[in-house]
């Protein structure tokens, strides 16, 4: 052991070690060094690193405590709730239905943030795996590929994901992403409108994937074809609406009216219309899918489809609590109550050409 090594120890023997100072001198992950340390059948791991993950909780007297455990005996009845982003207006239902059907059940709903460069792996294995929380729901940000989720989802710990899904892991609660975008879609044909772009999120979005099948399936269900190039997968933030509306505009035929996939890109679609002098609806109409407060405080007012936000964080909530306390995990579509369409002042009828 080198002088700096022993001088960390010296430090830790001071403090209290967790399970993720552990897993940095073991050079493992946190999932593992729970696993092992609890001896967890799940923990499928060499001899070698095994002896090296208890060398390394012997060295820096890492002792678990109850919440350490509580995953096994005793529970925290906390909750956790891992977004991409807190101070996004879309996550405000789904947190009200998350705190309101945790208290429902005697539990606390823990908030929690992970940024879109990685899925929050290592935040969420700190959490379950130091016992603070006894269950997880997580969101992934748009775009970020579950993968990093992988070993600690094949741990077995209760986690349910949202607006998106795992090969192999039961528990995932998701919106009716197809039926918004028909509903977002059918309403701009009922006015008039056959050059409808769509301005989707990325290529590798759970959402998008399935938002651009609805938009298609009312597309040919009104015997239209889509034009090259009324389509763009830029994303779902401001700038992205932004983005798209100048691409789309850049087209020999511009299109009259778009379907924006989220809330959020299409306030920044409006801000782009208003900078290039467009009038909405009259020069081009918008339909987001999603609603928020957001959207009725543009100008003009967003003409949206509002999904159920909500009864998603009260169905992710519940299966949480289902997998702790009874080892059920289902896969869930919110389909009841059904997307909305919200009308407001950003679409109108077809102008004459």
């Amino acid at each position: 052991m080198t002088d700096s090594e022993r001088a960390g120890t010296d430090v830790k023997l001071h403090g209290v070690a967790t399970l993720g100072d552990v897993a940095a001198r073991a050079g493992v992950s946190i999932s593992a060094v729970s696993r092992v340390l609890s001896k967890a059948p799940s923990a499928r791991v060499s001899d070698a690193t095994r002896q090296r993950i208890v060398e390394a909780a012997r060295e820096l007297n890492y002792r678990p405590n109850f919440a350490g455990r509580a995953l096994k005996s005793a529970r925290t009845q906390v909750i956790g709730l891992v977004v991409p982003d807190l101070t996004n207006a879309l996550f405000t239902e789904l947190m009200h239905g998350a705190e309101d059907e945790a208290a429902a059940h005697g539990y606390t709903l823990l908030l929690g943030h992970a940024d879109e460069t990685r899925p929050g792996g290592d935040v969420i294995a700190r959490l379950i795996g130091e016992g603070r929380v006894d269950g997880m729901v997580v969101q992934v940000g748009d775009g970020v590929p579950t993968t990093g989720l992988g070993e600690l989802l094949a741990s077995g710990a209760p986690i349910v994901l949202i607006n998106s899904s795992y090969p192999g892991h039961p528990g995932s609660v998701t919106l009716d992403d197809q039926a918004g975008a028909r509903m977002a879609t059918e309403h701009l044909l009922s006015l008039g409108h056959t050059r409808i772009a769509f301005a989707n999120g990325l290529p590798r979005s759970f959402t998008a994937k399935r938002r651009r099948l609805g938009y298609h399936a009312a597309m040919t269900a009104a015997g239209l074809t889509v034009a090259k190039g009324y389509e763009t997968r830029f994303g779902y933030a401001p700038e992205n609406g932004w983005s798209a509306l100048e691409r789309l505009l850049a087209q020999d035929d511009p299109p009259s009216a778009v379907v924006v996939a989220n809330v959020n890109a299409a306030v920044g679609m409006l801000a782009a219309a208003r900078a290039r002098g467009l009038r909405v609806p009259d020069d081009l109409s918008v339909v987001a899918v999603h609603d928020s407060w957001t959207a009725e405080n543009t100008w003009p007012p967003l003409t949206a489809v509002k999904m159920q936000f909500y009864a998603m964080g009260r169905t992710a909530v519940r299966g949480v609590i289902a997998r702790i306390e009874s080892g059920i995990s289902v896969d869930v579509v919110i389909t009841n109550p059904a997307p909305e369409l919200v009308q407001r002042d950003s679409s109108g009828p077809a102008r004459r050409r």
